[in-house]
This record gives structure tokens, sequence and C-alpha cells, in this order.
């Protein structure tokens, strides 16, 4: 028989999901009242309601609501006018346009005027001061140009009072050397990345805490001993992230530093790691920054349906700033569907991986 304090706790914890659930409701229709009003709404989406015999703004009144609309094609996101995306009520604000995927062809892309800003200031809440100093100094130390993650990192060190400094790496360039077969020039830009980071890691520059990705940091620490030269923490993003990775990083790799995993893109913003248990056995499982983002774990054939708890599907992306509204975006991704925890008291995603149905091929390059 449970505790008296086992059903007060749990009594909370149900009291927790359920304001979750109500704060995404109510964000959800005051997000889609902002995009499809004449007023304030973007192009694209008012375009997009002249062709539906109903009216968004009357009739999404749940996050639920949302199956009403269409699954999004990221190939909308390619091309232009790129001004489309942008909101009617944002028309006089500085607008920054970041590339989304697209290593071939023509990019995706996708506007922003605060929401990088607003994602990584969400996300350095969650880091722990003793592996990430206020104060201390960053090194970006993955992809750059036109993605936002270079912005990004800047505005996480300058909000916890730090300074970023940043590596060159262009994806499309290692990519293009992929699919030629030119792996010798693979591994000679890998090395031309990770001498960038060194230079700068011996500079003098009392670097503290790192982003980077499992491919680069395995090969940084084929070089030097991170805690050695001053890293405390590393935020670590990207494709490669098992739990044999993991394992390996906590283990061998850091020697103690601390370690926090990440799962984020640019439509979506930072998913945040539920934080390390040994009862997980390394799994990483990420939690969406609701409301502004919601992912669920959906049936590969029926993605209307979530699988149950426990069972692995294809995740769905839903966006929801007022800058930029994605509905059911079917990303290239699977994971197993995880329960709310007290600390992010909705679904989360475990085990992220490529999504193996998909008949197109991934190439893998330097990060």
């Amino acid at each position: 028989m449970a505790s008296v304090e086992q059903l007060e706790s749990k009594s909370s914890f149900e009291g927790r999901m359920a304001e979750a659930r109500r704060r995404l409701d109510a964000w959800t229709r005051e997000v889609v009242q902002w995009h499809f009003d004449p007023a304030t709404g973007c192009p694209f989406w008012l375009d997009y309601a002249q062709r539906l015999d109903w009216d968004p703004r009357r009739e999404i009144r749940t996050f639920d609501d949302l199956v009403r609309f269409d699954f999004f094609q990221d190939d909308w996101l390619r091309g232009g006018p790129v001004r489309r995306w942008v909101p009617k009520g944002y028309a006089d604000r500085p607008v920054y346009v970041f590339e989304t995927g697209g290593s071939t062809g023509v990019p995706k892309t996708r506007i922003n005027i605060e929401d990088f800003r607003i994602d990584y200031s969400l996300f350095s809440e969650t880091l722990d001061p003793r592996g990430f100093p206020f104060g201390a100094n960053w090194l970006m130390l993955g992809p750059s140009g036109p993605r936002r993650l270079r912005l990004a990192i800047e505005h996480l060190a300058q909000v916890r009072g730090g300074i970023s400094f940043c590596v060159d790496l262009d994806p499309r360039w290692v990519i293009r050397l992929v699919k030629k077969g030119q792996i010798d020039q693979v591994e000679q830009y890998k090395d031309h990345v990770i001498q960038q980071a060194l230079t700068i890691l011996r500079a003098g520059h009392d670097i503290q805490c790192m982003f980077t990705t499992p491919k680069l940091l395995e090969a940084l620490c084929e070089k030097i001993s991170l805690r050695q030269a001053g890293i405390r923490g590393v935020f670590c993003g990207g494709t490669e992230m098992t739990r044999q990775f993991h394992r390996f990083a906590r283990e061998e790799l850091l020697e103690g530093a601390d370690f926090v995993p990440t799962y984020g893109n640019t439509l979506m913003g930072l998913a945040c790691h539920k934080p390390f248990d040994p009862a997980d056995d390394y799994m990483v499982i990420y939690h969406a920054p609701q409301p502004r983002a919601v992912l669920q774990v959906v049936d590969p054939d029926q993605p209307g349906r979530p699988v149950e708890y426990g069972q692995r599907g294809r995740v769905k992306l839903t966006t929801l700033t007022k800058e930029f509204f994605v509905p059911n975006f079917l990303e290239r991704d699977e994971a197993i569907r995880t329960p709310p925890i007290p600390k992010y008291p909705w679904d989360g995603v475990g085990d992220v991986r490529p999504f193996r149905k998909l008949e197109v091929n991934v190439v893998e390059g330097v990060y």
C-alpha cells in the first residue's frame, strides 16, 4: 500500500502534468490566433488559410486540434521569398535567416528574430554552474556559417557572462568530399577543424565550457585532455549520440567534466536531457521546451497515432512561437517514447537515431 507521502507526491505530479497541458493548450490558441490574424500573421499561413474550408482561429482550441492541419512539408522552406514567413506583426523587426539541413541542393531556411536567444536563455537555466560556471568563456566547435548554432552558443555564453570563441566548419564541403569518396581529404579537413580548436584552447583565453558534436569531441580528446585544458563542462549534440557514446564520454573522454547531451535543430530549438540516472542504462532521454515546441513519437504507418510508452516510432515535431509556426512535422529521426518526469511533466524521446524507413542516403560528415 502506498504511503501518504507517495500519494501526495503522485497527486502533485499529476497536477503539474495537468497544468503543463493547460498551458500548452492556451499557448496553442495564442500562437494560432497570431499567425492566422490578417493583421499579425505571416503571408504563408494567411495564404494557406484561404484554401481551407474552416477557420483555424475559431476551431483550434487545444493542442490536439492541430491534427486538422496537413503534415508540414520541409520543402516549403526551400527557396524564396523568405519574407513570406515573417509575421506582419514583426514586419519592422530585424530578421535573421538560418539554414536547417539542406546539406545539398537549395538550402531550407528559417527566419529568426528573437527565438534563438529565447531558446538558449531558457536552456541556460538548466545548466549546473559547477560544470558551466557563470563568467566562463566558451568554445563553439561545430557547424558554423549560415547555421544558427554559432549565434546561439554566442548568446548562451553572453547570458552567462562569458565570451564565445568559434571555429570555421563547413559541413557542405565535407559532404561533397564524402560523396566523391575522398575520405583522406575528409580526415584532413577534420584535422584542420581540430587544430583550430586546439589553437584557441592553448591561447590563454580561460575557456571552461564548450559545445561540440560526438565525432568532434572524440577527435579533440585524442589530441588533448580537456580537464587539463581547463574544460569543466561540455554541451554536446548530434546524430551520433548513442548510449555507447554517452557512456564513453562520461567515463573516458571527459575525465569528470560535466556532460550535457542535447537534441535540437533550427525548427525546434533545444530539447533538454533528463538528468543523468544510472537506472536509465545510459539511454539519452530528451524533453522538448514546451510549450514552445512539442515532440511526439508516432506510428510511422499512422503518424496521427502516438505509440505506447517504451515503443519506438517516428519523431513528430510541432513548433509554436510567434515567430514561427510548424504543425505536424515528421522528423528524419525515430525514438522511444518515454513518460513525463517531475522536472519535465510531459513526454520525452529516448535513443534518438535516424529514421530507418526513409529511403534516402544519409551522408555522415566530419561532425
